[in-house]
């Protein structure tokens, strides 16, 4: 006998409803269950809900709250098995809890796609969350809906939000030297010197470590970066006379820049409040952050001639397409090219 149970709730009550196609047996076996009720309504009979009727039906006896915190466990150690980083997990897992808190009448294997354009104009459009918000809670959910078994969700049909073409904000030469000028103590200079001098990543920066410089070679090893890539990136002379200076004053133990606390590596937000701490001595008034530097390293290579799949490899993106967007901010042919203005 084919039968089907779900949790329904009707007039402000919950209820486990059963279905199953007209059967004679079935229906006395539930007349005799104790406040078993038929919902002309629904077409239904509708059961309460009893530890007893749960088992009876083949529900999970935990409360829906309880088996939410379990799966998102399991999705976690999921992830960490799979040695996704933790700020990727961190950002996943928030993006997930949020879509399961906005239903919390409704169990997992209930969830359909529909529920997700529903979340996507009622709470991250209605809050007004950002597109990059947005993209991040559809890669959380297609990865978790994977992982899922007895679910209604298509993985495939989940659709990402159409992406601004936003060009990367570049800092001039000029501002890079009155930036890195007037900064007068050799870490903080050296620090902001290197992600510029090779086009690092904030958190690439911070997790150097002293043997990652190899002063012969002239390079920079930039060791499990972004997708768990290793890189290497050339070292000027000029940049490794600085950081000779710097490990002359400062003789970091484990990290190449530590913070207060020998052994502990400097924190984002102390690196970020340097820089906040530089551009109130220049007359920069633009609100530049530490990727300002990366992306300047990139458009600045590209105007002194730097091929596009060199700066790419020096970058380490994935796909030419990520770097091609820096001939978009390149001014090196367009300030070649003569207005028609100027013949007038």
């Amino acid at each position: 006998m084919k039968w089907e149970a779900k949790i329904k709730t009707h007039r402000g009550i919950k209820w486990i409803a059963v279905y199953f196609e007209k059967n004679l047996e079935l229906n006395a076996r539930i007349k005799k269950i104790e406040g078993a009720r038929w919902s002309a309504t629904h077409q239904v009979w509708l059961v309460p809900i009893t530890p007893e009727n749960l088992m009876r039906f083949k529900f999970n006896t935990l409360q829906p709250s309880e088996v939410v915190i379990k799966k998102v466990d399991a999705f976690t150690r999921w992830m960490r098995s799979r040695r996704y980083s933790e700020n990727t997990i961190s950002t996943y897992v928030d993006a997930l809890r949020s879509f399961l808190k906005f239903y919390p009448d409704k169990t997992i294997e209930d969830l359909t796609n529909a529920d997700i354009i529903n979340y996507n104009n009622d709470y991250i459009l209605k809050n007004d969350l950002s597109a990059s918000y947005q993209n991040q809670a559809v890669n959380a959910l297609k990865l978790f809906f994977r992982t899922v078994q007895n679910t209604s969700i298509d993985v495939d049909e989940i659709h990402r939000p159409k992406r601004a073409k936003r060009l990367p904000n570049v800092l001039s030469k000029e501002e890079v030297k009155e930036l890195l000028n007037c900064l007068q103590n050799t870490k903080h200079r050296t620090m902001l010197s290197l992600i510029y001098a090779c086009g690092l990543r904030r958190s690439e920066l911070i997790n150097l470590v002293p043997t990652d410089i190899d002063s012969k070679r002239h390079l920079l090893l930039i060791r499990n970066a972004k997708g768990k890539k290793d890189r290497i990136t050339p070292l000027s002379e000029k940049m490794l006379t600085m950081l000779r200076e710097y490990f002359k004053l400062y003789k970091p133990i484990k990290w190449l820049f530590e913070g207060d606390m020998k052994g502990e590596p400097y924190s984002e937000r102390s690196l970020s409040n340097v820089l906040k701490q530089a551009l109130e001595k220049t007359e920069i008034e633009r609100p530049v952050s530490l990727h300002w530097l990366r992306h300047s390293y990139a458009t600045h290579l590209l105007e002194s001639g730097t091929d596009l799949r060199y700066i790419q490899e020096l970058l380490g993106h994935k796909s030419s397409k990520t770097t091609e967007i820096y001939t978009h901010v390149s001014t090196k042919s367009i300030r070649n090219i003569k207005s028609p203005f100027d013949d007038l």
